[in-house]
């Protein structure tokens, strides 16, 4: 593949994986459930809600190894890139995993943790779960994974983050006719004859 056709690779891995971190944080900070747990009377009801982060713990994880995943996608290069490309799939993976198992029904550990909502006296667990958040969650990882993969198969081939800017070397400017001028008037000056031919050290004009 061309130069540009692996800038292009990059800039997308880089960007799939700060959108999948992004999205996993922002469904780790919403309502993905609302728990109403009752005990037996006298005791009232325990009601309390289940955000992502409540629920499925390593949607926080992944998407911070997500973000941190697309900044050293472009500080680092060869084998490195790959060794990020499988964290940034592992990543992935987490994430549609903690989605999925919300999804079918795999919140009945978190809930059990609010305060009050354990022990004896309990007599049934009602959970209102809101499926958009955890759907966001799926997403995330599925790209997560697909970035993943990406840069651990072809990674290797990417530019390194500095090449662009890299400084060519300074070509000096082609002399003109007035630069002569002036360089034989200067030689008259220092009282030397212009027109003898250079010595064997000195450098000829081109």
């Amino acid at each position: 593949m061309s130069g540009p056709g692996r800038r292009r690779e990059l800039t997308a891995a880089v960007a799939g994986s700060a959108v999948a971190g992004a999205l996993a944080l922002s469904a780790a900070g919403q309502r993905w459930a609302g728990v109403t747990v009752e005990r037996r009377s006298p005791l009232p009801p325990v009601v309390g809600t289940l955000s992502g982060g409540d629920a499925a713990p390593l949607v926080t994880a992944a998407g911070l190894v997500l973000l941190a995943a697309a900044v050293a996608l472009l500080a680092v290069r060869g084998v490195g890139r790959v060794v990020i490309g499988l964290l940034t799939a592992l990543a992935g993976g987490a994430l549609l995993w903690s989605g999925v198992r919300v999804l079918a029904g795999g919140v009945s550990e978190a809930a059990a943790g609010l305060p009050g909502a354990g022990g004896s006296s309990v007599t049934s667990v009602v959970v209102d779960l809101s499926p958009a958040w955890p759907v966001v969650a799926v997403v995330a990882g599925v790209l997560g994974v697909a970035v993943g993969l990406l840069a651990a198969l072809r990674g290797r081939g990417w530019p390194g983050m500095g090449r662009r800017y890299e400084r060519t070397p300074a070509v000096a400017p082609a002399r003109t006719d007035e630069d002569r001028a002036q360089e034989a008037w200067k030689a008259l000056d220092r009282g030397e004859d212009p027109t003898d031919p250079p010595s064997a050290g000195s450098r000829s004009d081109v």
